[in-house]
Formats: C-alpha cells, structure tokens, sequence
C-alpha cells in the first residue's frame, strides 16, 4: 500500500496527470463492498491535502459504512465522451477512516463534525487514454514498488 506522496516521489509525472483527471470534475465514482459481498457503486468528491489523497462522506452514508466494515475501495475519475475524451484514472487500495479531530484538522476537512472522514491508502493507479494518434489506448499502471508500466493495445 501507499500513499498519494508515494506516487508523487516515484512517478511525477505520471502523478500529476492522474491528479488532473481527479481534479476535472467534482464528483468521482467509487466502487465498495456491501455487507453481502456485492459491490456499490457511488458518487463521491475527493481532495488532496499534505501528500495524502482523501475522500469525506455524509452521516451514516452506505458507502461509508461499507468503508468501516471492508475498506476495500475503487475510484474512478470519470469522464466525458469521445471523441473529445481525455482519458481517465482509477485507483483501489483501502480506505482508513479519520477520527482523531487533529487529523481532520490537518487535512483542513470541511465536513461536519458527524461527517465521516476517509484517507485512502493505494495498491494500484491506472491511467487511461489515446495515443497521440487516437488510434489506440494506452494504459499506464503503477504499484508500489514497481517500475511504471505502460500498455499500449
């Protein structure tokens, strides 16, 4: 597992454009585990703060008790139609929830004091797009402790 910081050091460039298609939109998509075992699928917001990638929830959110109960997670940017289609980036890894107020503090949380609070550890990014040509696709994937692999299909 690792750390948004992580990627950074190791991958910069490859960091600061999955950040861009994080940052594009407000709302993201994530994928968690249900208490049967099935996975949901759900809207969320995400934002970056002292090398560290979070994501904050409402009140007793499915998706945040999912989170407490299997922190197993996957984020996906979202995106836009082709042909204009930018590409996108999907991360997964495992989610630790927030509690202590100094920390939320410190990652300069907004939500509320009852709002759930989730630091998202990452086993894998993957970045999706075109070549420059747009004929075919090109998948970039980093792990901790790998060299940045790229797929060209």
């Amino acid at each position: 597992m690792a750390r948004w910081q992580e990627i950074v050091d190791s991958a910069p460039e490859f960091a600061a454009a999955v950040r861009g298609h994080l940052d594009a939109r407000v709302h993201k998509t994530i994928a968690t585990v249900r208490a049967d075992g099935a996975p949901r699928i759900s809207g969320i917001e995400a934002f970056f703060a002292d090398g560290e990638l979070y994501i904050g929830s409402m009140p007793n959110a499915r998706k945040a008790l999912d989170l407490r109960r299997e922190p197993r997670y996957a984020l996906h940017s979202g995106s836009i139609d082709p042909p204009e289609w930018p590409g996108d980036a999907k991360l997964s890894g495992r989610a630790e929830e927030i509690t202590d107020p100094g920390r939320r503090a410190a990652a300069a949380f907004k939500g509320g004091a009852d709002a759930h609070l989730f630091r998202l550890d990452i086993d894998e990014a993957v970045l999706v797009g075109l070549n420059d040509e747009r004929s075919k696709l090109i998948v970039e994937l980093w792990r901790p402790g790998a060299e940045l692999k790229r797929i060209e299909r």
